[in-house]
Order: C-alpha cells, then structure tokens, then sequence
C-alpha cells in the first residue's frame, strides 16, 4: 500500500501555445520580459523553501541533458543535492551521486520504490514522460507554469494521451513576470477507444 502522504506531481514550465520546447529541443524563448503589474513577485526565499520539500525529481534523458548544459553554461545544476531519476536506455554522462538512471518499468519506479521512500515527487520533462505517469495513472497533480510566449511548434506538455484526464484546478497565481502558474488535481483517467 501506498503512503497516503506520498504526491506525484508533473511540472511543466510551456508556451502559452502549450509546447515545452522547440522542434529542436531549444527553450531559448523561455527568457521574457513581460512585465504584470498586478501579479506576485517570485521572492527566492519562498522558491527555495518551496524546494526543500520536494523530495526527488524523475525526467527523460533530452531533460537530463538539458539540465548538463545548463550546468555547462555556468547556469548551476538545478536540482541541488535532491536524488534525480533519469529514465534513459542510452548511456549518458553521470555528473553526480545523486543521480540514477533507470529503464525498466515506470509504475514499479514509482509505486514500490519512490512512493515509499518520498513524500513528494516531481516529474519534470518531458512530453512523453509527463503522458506516460498519467497514462499509468501515477500522478496526483500537474503543476503548469505558462510563460507570455507563443512558439507555434514544438514538444507539447503531453505527447497523444488518448484518453481523458478530468482534473480539478486547486490554484491559480499570476506573477510579475507575466508568468501564470496552474495548479490541478488529477481526478480520473477516462478510458476511450484510441482513434
């Protein structure tokens, strides 16, 4: 059985057009400059209490090694010192203890080994990753960050669910930054036939 106390969330930061990244991978359109009056300010005392409890991160590879460039570029490694699951069948570069690569079921990762281990778990990239949890009904909440863009094309937040997902929203915040974060519930998975 379950920890009652253990969440999965996936987040997502996207376009307002719903797409994560670029074709290509790229996220340089994720720097704006957008400027809502009436909106928060993300104070970075908050933000890294709010981090704190985040108790593991899972993503795929492409969000692995976007994550290594940005640790490249002198941006810093965004995950701090929290264990990390990257699900990969490819060899990929290991750049610290906290990090383990896995490739075998994604429902047995979650439900024997992360849920009674962590109380909140977050899924961070990507499309097929973020489809895949809900697909196997893994997760309690999406967490979408929308930022004041329309890209036109790329990656979607969710790559061909073919089902239904009903969700409940829990939260709405808007921010100076023009960026608005959605907070959901995940109620029930509505099986239907694929088309």
């Amino acid at each position: 059985m379950m920890p009652s106390d253990s969440k999965v969330t996936i987040h997502m930061v996207a376009s307002l057009d719903g797409f994560i990244a670029r074709p290509d991978g790229g996220i340089d359109w994720m720097d704006t400059a957008d400027e809502f009056a009436g909106g928060e300010t993300l104070d970075s005392e908050v933000a890294e209490a709010f981090l704190k409890t985040i108790g593991c991160y899972v993503m795929g590879s492409r969000t692995y090694e976007a994550a290594l460039g940005f640790e490249a570029q002198g941006l810093g490694w965004p995950y701090a010192d929290k264990p990390v699951f990257v699900l990969t069948t490819r060899d990929l570069p290991r750049s610290r203890d906290s990090i383990e690569f896995y490739s075998g079921d994604l429902a047995e990762l979650v439900n024997a080994r992360l849920r009674p281990t962590f109380r909140s778990i977050w899924f961070v990239g990507g499309g097929v990753v973020a489809a895949e949890c809900l697909r196997l009904e893994l997760a309690d909440e999406v967490r979408y960050s929308i930022l004041p863009t329309l890209i036109g094309d790329g990656i979607r937040f969710f790559d061909k669910l073919r089902t239904d997902i009903v969700l409940h929203l829990k939260e709405v915040k808007a921010y100076k930054s023009g960026m608005v974060a959605l907070c959901y519930e995940v109620r029930d998975v509505t099986r239907r036939a694929l088309t």
